[in-house]
Protein backbone atom coordinates (compact mmCIF):
# COMPACT_ATOMS: atom_id res chain seq x y z
CA UNK A 1 0.00 0.00 0.00
CA UNK A 2 1.28 3.36 -0.86
CA UNK A 3 1.36 6.40 1.52
CA UNK A 4 -1.74 7.96 -1.07
CA UNK A 5 -3.53 5.21 -0.19
CA UNK A 6 -3.52 4.75 3.26
CA UNK A 7 -3.96 8.27 3.45
CA UNK A 8 -7.03 8.00 0.82
CA UNK A 9 -8.12 4.99 3.56
CA UNK A 10 -7.87 7.05 6.64
CA UNK A 11 -9.87 10.12 4.87
CA UNK A 12 -13.20 8.17 3.32
CA UNK A 13 -13.01 6.43 7.07
CA UNK A 14 -14.63 9.96 8.26
CA UNK A 15 -18.78 10.16 7.45
CA UNK A 16 -19.01 14.02 6.97
CA UNK A 17 -16.28 13.43 4.04
CA UNK A 18 -17.78 11.09 2.46
CA UNK A 19 -20.69 12.72 2.30
CA UNK A 20 -18.45 15.52 0.22
CA UNK A 21 -17.36 12.75 -1.75
CA UNK A 22 -20.83 11.71 -3.30
CA UNK A 23 -21.66 15.28 -3.54
CA UNK A 24 -19.17 15.27 -5.66
CA UNK A 25 -19.96 12.48 -7.69
CA UNK A 26 -22.76 14.82 -9.64
CA UNK A 27 -19.33 17.58 -10.55
CA UNK A 28 -17.38 20.08 -9.21
CA UNK A 29 -19.17 22.31 -6.46
CA UNK A 30 -17.95 25.07 -4.46
CA UNK A 31 -17.36 25.26 -0.55
CA UNK A 32 -20.26 26.91 -0.21
CA UNK A 33 -22.64 24.62 -1.58
CA UNK A 34 -21.27 21.94 -0.09
CA UNK A 35 -22.13 23.08 3.12
CA UNK A 36 -25.06 24.14 2.34
CA UNK A 37 -26.02 20.31 2.26
CA UNK A 38 -24.22 19.22 5.26
CA UNK A 39 -24.69 19.63 9.32
CA UNK A 40 -21.27 20.98 9.68
CA UNK A 41 -20.39 24.27 9.45
CA UNK A 42 -18.66 26.18 6.49
CA UNK A 43 -15.09 26.15 8.31
CA UNK A 44 -15.38 22.72 9.10
CA UNK A 45 -16.31 21.74 5.54
CA UNK A 46 -13.33 23.44 4.25
CA UNK A 47 -11.04 21.13 6.99
CA UNK A 48 -12.22 18.24 5.32
CA UNK A 49 -11.61 19.03 2.17
CA UNK A 50 -7.89 19.97 3.19
CA UNK A 51 -7.94 16.15 4.28
CA UNK A 52 -9.53 15.28 1.01
CA UNK A 53 -6.99 17.29 -1.06
CA UNK A 54 -3.93 15.96 0.97
CA UNK A 55 -5.15 12.49 0.43
CA UNK A 56 -5.10 13.71 -3.48
CA UNK A 57 -8.64 12.23 -3.91
CA UNK A 58 -10.00 15.78 -4.49
CA UNK A 59 -8.59 18.87 -6.55
CA UNK A 60 -9.76 22.18 -6.89
CA UNK A 61 -9.32 25.16 -8.97
CA UNK A 62 -10.39 28.83 -8.66
CA UNK A 63 -13.60 30.43 -10.74
CA UNK A 64 -13.84 34.01 -9.69
CA UNK A 65 -13.59 34.46 -5.91
CA UNK A 66 -14.65 30.85 -5.33
CA UNK A 67 -12.55 27.54 -5.66
CA UNK A 68 -14.32 24.53 -7.29
CA UNK A 69 -13.38 21.19 -5.99
CA UNK A 70 -14.44 17.53 -7.99
CA UNK A 71 -12.68 14.08 -7.51
CA UNK A 72 -9.86 12.94 -8.56
CA UNK A 73 -10.09 10.03 -10.85
CA UNK A 74 -6.44 8.75 -10.65
CA UNK A 75 -6.89 8.71 -6.93
CA UNK A 76 -10.01 6.80 -7.16
CA UNK A 77 -8.57 4.46 -9.68
CA UNK A 78 -5.76 3.84 -7.68
CA UNK A 79 -7.74 2.67 -4.60
CA UNK A 80 -10.00 0.73 -7.10
CA UNK A 81 -6.64 -1.23 -8.07
CA UNK A 82 -5.93 -1.77 -4.04
CA UNK A 83 -9.21 -3.10 -3.35
CA UNK A 84 -9.28 -5.66 -6.83
CA UNK A 85 -5.90 -7.06 -5.29
CA UNK A 86 -7.99 -8.20 -2.49
CA UNK A 87 -10.96 -9.20 -4.18
CA UNK A 88 -8.63 -11.18 -6.52
CA UNK A 89 -6.66 -12.89 -3.71
CA UNK A 90 -10.39 -13.59 -1.93
CA UNK A 91 -11.64 -15.31 -5.33
CA UNK A 92 -9.02 -17.32 -5.58
CA UNK A 93 -8.98 -18.50 -1.92
CA UNK A 94 -12.89 -19.63 -3.01
CA UNK A 95 -12.17 -21.16 -6.00
CA UNK A 96 -9.53 -23.21 -4.13
CA UNK A 97 -11.96 -24.22 -1.51
CA UNK A 98 -15.02 -25.03 -3.53
CA UNK A 99 -12.32 -27.58 -5.92
CA UNK A 100 -11.19 -29.03 -2.43
CA UNK A 101 -14.02 -30.47 -1.75
CA UNK A 102 -15.91 -33.71 -2.59
CA UNK A 103 -17.58 -34.04 -5.94
CA UNK A 104 -20.80 -34.45 -4.13
CA UNK A 105 -20.24 -31.24 -2.21
CA UNK A 106 -19.27 -29.18 -5.28
CA UNK A 107 -22.76 -28.69 -6.74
Amino acid sequence: MTTYQSRQLDALGDPTRRAIIAQLRGGPLPVGRLARRLPVSRPAVSQHLRVLKQARLVTDRSRGTERLYALNPEAFDSLRAYFDEYWSLALAAFKEKVEALPPEENR
